[in-house]
């Protein structure tokens, strides 16, 4: 097996992340990691401190991975489109990659949270697109108000939840166009 020093925090971020899709939270080990990057699990423990960490830097990965895909989009003319852009991103991500999607947003110990900066990165599309809609002076209540119900819709749709039958994509684009109603400022 290679040594611990071919091996890059990188590629166990990466390799973790796969892992958590194929195998959710609890097959996400320091040894199946270490399989997956072809060292010993010892050896992961010269660059993560333990699981807790490694599942923090994971998160914080997959927060930068959505704020690319957010900031990809871009804001344009027209705050309505950007936030159906958005909103359909958002939700893309989420169907793409549920397992990591989840880790974003489950209630955990800080010391598994992404940092600060993770979070102010991924988030300024959502900011730039509310302060669109809503104006400067509400942007942060708007972005707030966008992401809990984008979140709430989209985990109830990963769960299973809506069983009362109805096209669950027109309900998003339903929903989206509201919020672009209600926030009109």
């Amino acid at each position: 097996m290679p040594t611990p020093d071919r091996t890059s925090l990188d590629a166990i971020v990466r390799a973790g992340q796969d892992i958590l899709e194929s195998a959710g939270l609890s097959g996400l080990t320091m040894q199946a990691v270490a399989d997956r990057v072809g060292v010993r699990a010892p050896s992961l423990y010269k660059r993560v401190r333990n699981r807790d960490d490694l599942v923090r830097l994971i998160t914080e990965a997959t927060v930068r991975d959505l704020g690319e895909r957010l900031a990809a989009i871009g804001a344009g003319t027209d705050p309505r489109r950007d936030l159906a852009e958005l909103a359909r991103a958002f939700r893309a991500f989420a169907h793409a990659r549920p397992r990591g999607y989840q880790l974003i947003f489950a209630p955990r110990p800080d010391l598994t949270g992404p940092s600060t900066e993770a979070l102010t990165h991924a988030v300024e599309p959502v900011l730039q697109v509310a302060a669109n809609l809503a104006g400067e002076a509400h942007a942060l209540n708007a972005a707030r108000t966008l992401t809990a119900w984008a979140n709430g819709f989209i985990s109830m749709e990963l769960a299973g939840a809506f069983k009362l039958g109805g096209d669950i994509d027109q309900a998003y684009e339903f929903g989206i166009a509201r919020l672009a109603d209600a926030l009109i400022g």
